[in-house]
């Protein structure tokens, strides 16, 4: 079976094979890529990778050797700077990349790029194609401005004027985004997702798609038994948010919600994954701040949070693992997501959990068995099951969804008992969502059933 993939980033083992940079972003893709070629022989599958470049690299097409088996590499260009453009001659430029590789089946990871839509519009069959659900870009578009104030979403800064960039801006860049992702689940025959709210979402879009429930496979390096949290080896108060750098991830929330907690805890610190936002030291960081990163800055200077919001600067898989494993307290604050990694990662290194009760979470994470679900922005303009007034003004709703979160993170620490059992539960739980064998086999039997 020839099974093309077409993936938002190329994969590390191309980019260290060409002596480019790699990529930290959807580590997952290269694990599950080497038990394909590794497997070869049993599953009898040819694998190519799809995956955007720069203009010079346009046409790339090489077969380079992996693990002893061969990977088919194809490189297209695409302006990955503004995703919001659809540019048709992707479109000419994918379908010389079938008619080269001569796929069985063609399998899209995300719907967040326009190459998604334009392979679903190339390629006349149909039936052969198959999109993986990573979020959903047109619902995620509902939930940008996250409470922020009128102010703050109407103002910018010389960094966004500059790009063309102001948080306006990126709202309407995600809706743009989001028309090409329904016009591509409507085009495609058959979706894989993992949680009930994309089920939801892709089936309302496409009520005669073929929905194919797949987990997540996680980065290789999170399936070491013999590393797992341990409350004795941690900063015993302190908190990790794996990222923060727009709003839809909801850092503000927290650290709204610092003030009360550090009332009871106060050696408490918030750790952030991600280069800082809000430097404010240099004319270079004056220039480069953006109109978000300027409302985190005030609100953590109104607020005397300078030194207890750190941002850690981009990391690594092993870096990412490290950070879990010290941290007292892993949370998740976005205003919508479907099933973030992020946190499949902390359950499943036995992390204590608290999630924003929002999107496909509830799917993966159990409220008050894997650790707490807290109520966070949820309409039904983003939720199929809408557990909140919209005609709440955007200051009340600011409001319950801090002191909800403050609340769950005092309810974890009150009791170190019932955290350890949360952490237990969410470890065990995570090995079965995530586990890596049971997840390959259905790949293979999704690939069996599409090409049938």
């Amino acid at each position: 079976m020839r099974v093309l993939w077409l993936c938002n980033i190329m994969l590390p083992v191309v980019a260290e094979h060409l002596g480019l940079e790699a990529t930290n972003k959807e580590g997952w893709l290269s694990g599950l890529s080497s038990v394909i070629l590794e497997r070869k022989r049993n599953n009898e599958i040819e694998l190519a990778v799809a995956f955007p470049v720069g203009k010079e690299q346009d046409g790339y097409e090489e077969i380079i050797s992996v693990n002893g088996s061969s990977l088919h590499c194809y490189g297209f260009y695409e302006d990955t700077l503004h995703p919001e453009d659809y540019d048709t001659g992707l479109e000419t430029r994918l379908l010389r990349i079938t008619e080269s590789f001569q796929p069985d089946v063609i399998h899209c990871y995300g719907t967040e790029y326009p190459h998604t839509l334009a392979m679903c519009k190339a390629y006349p069959r149909k039936d052969r194609i198959l999109i993986s659900i990573q979020g959903l870009v047109s619902v995620y578009a509902n939930t940008y401005f996250a409470d922020l104030d009128e102010k703050t979403i109407n103002s910018a800064t010389f960094r966004d004027f500059l790009k063309q960039d102001t948080l306006l801006m990126q709202k309407e860049k995600y809706v743009a985004r989001g028309h090409m992702e329904v016009l591509a689940v409507k085009l495609a025959g058959n979706v894989t997702g993992r949680t009930a709210w994309d089920k939801h979402y892709t089936e309302k879009w496409h009520p005669g798609v073929k929905y194919y429930h797949m987990n997540e496979t996680l980065r290789s390096n999170f399936y070491d038994r013999s590393e797992l949290w341990n409350p004795e080896n941690c900063e015993k108060h302190s908190i990790f948010i794996s990222q923060g750098n727009y709003p839809i991830k909801g850092l503000h929330y927290m650290i709204l919600a610092m003030p009360r907690i550090l009332d009871k805890y106060p050696d408490t610190k918030v750790y952030v994954a991600g280069d800082s936002i809000v430097n404010y030291r240099t004319l270079k960081d004056k220039l480069k701040i953006s109109a978000y990163g300027r409302y985190l800055r005030r609100i953590m200077k109104e607020n005397k949070l300078e030194k207890r919001v750190v941002f850690l600067g981009r990391l690594n898989a092993q870096q990412m693992k490290a950070q879990y494993l010290k941290s007292g307290l892993f949370v998740c604050p976005s205003t919508i997501e479907n099933s973030p990694n992020s946190l499949g990662e902390a359950m499943i290194l036995g992390v204590p959990c608290i999630s924003a009760d929002v999107g496909g979470i509830p799917s993966i994470f159990r409220n008050g068995e894997d650790g707490i679900l807290y109520s966070g922005f949820k309409t039904s303009k983003n939720s199929f099951d809408n557990m909140c007034d919209e005609k709440d003004d955007s200051k009340k709703c600011l409001e319950n969804n801090v002191k909800a979160l403050e609340t769950a993170v005092l309810k974890m620490w009150s009791d170190e008992e019932q955290m350890r059992r949360y952490c237990e539960n969410a470890r065990n739980h995570a090995i079965i969502t995530h586990d890596q064998e049971k997840n390959y086999r259905k790949m293979m039997e999704i690939y069996a059933k599409i090409k049938s």
